[in-house]
């Protein structure tokens, strides 16, 4: 049984969100609910939950704060939020989940089995990648995280090569002939990485401009990269590309 505790400043929300987990998680019990930041840690310390439902904006401060504060992170975390588009943006940076508000029952449901999968043990890197990119609002984050099956990576956005989608996969190539395989697609990484300078060549391909090493003209033209590899140009991104260079 996965014990669960939810923090939201707003009583009917935490209410209708205890009645949607006791009907459609059998498998989820709700130990507790606090309003703010402090009454939050408190109980988070007393019922030392397996998962907290967790509010962007609390009474005393935000969610982010909280776990900035607890420091210590032996339980998942779901986001849950009405609108907040810079947390989410920062929330995604850090792989971690969430929920928008009003929250969709096969959201919920789909939300907590993805976490079953998933072990606390990582979290510290989630969530200190994410504290990172709200640290630096109206600059550049250096961090991602990238969640997979057995681990959290932590990588520095300069580092990535290019992106390729592999279905509801995206393959990360990294320096070094690094290579990582993450479970979210390749869409939901172009719109995180469009301001880092990526470029999306291809519906398949990702590629940071930083890294491009040459553009081969002509039918089928391609893009080497500086790990030497090919990544081929869709037509309707030529002249994109072309901007791109200042051309």
């Amino acid at each position: 049984m996965i014990r669960a505790v939810i923090i939201d400043d707003i009583e009917a929300a935490r209410r209708v969100l205890a009645d949607d987990i006791g009907a459609y998680c059998p498998d989820v019990v709700v130990v507790g609910e606090a309003s703010g930041v402090k009454n939050g840690i408190r109980l988070i310390e007393r019922m030392k939950p397996d998962l907290l439902l967790l509010d962007i904006q609390l009474e005393d401060g935000s969610g982010f704060e909280l776990l900035e504060t607890i420091g210590k992170y032996d339980f998942r975390v779901i986001f849950t939020t009405a609108s907040d588009a810079f947390g989410i943006r920062a929330i995604k940076f850090g792989a971690l989940d969430y929920l928008l508000k009003p929250i969709d029952s096969d959201d919920l449901v789909a939300a907590i089995e993805k976490l079953k999968t998933i072990t606390p043990a990582g979290i510290g890197e989630n969530v200190g990648v994410m504290l990172d990119h709200l640290k630096r609002k109206g600059s550049i984050a250096k961090r991602i995280a990238l969640n997979t099956a057995d681990r959290v990576h932590v990588v520095d956005v300069k580092d990535i090569i290019r992106c390729e989608s592999q279905r509801n996969y995206t393959l990360f190539h990294l320096t070094g002939k690094r290579q990582i395989l993450v479970t979210r697609t390749l869409k939901e990484f172009d719109e995180l990485l469009e301001e880092y300078g990526f470029f999306r060549a291809h519906h398949s391909h990702l590629i940071n401009a930083d890294c491009i090493r040459e553009y081969v003209k002509g039918d089928g033209g391609y893009i080497v990269m500086s790990d030497n590899s090919q990544v081929p140009v869709a037509v309707r991104k030529k002249e994109s590309l072309m901007k791109l260079f200042g051309v």
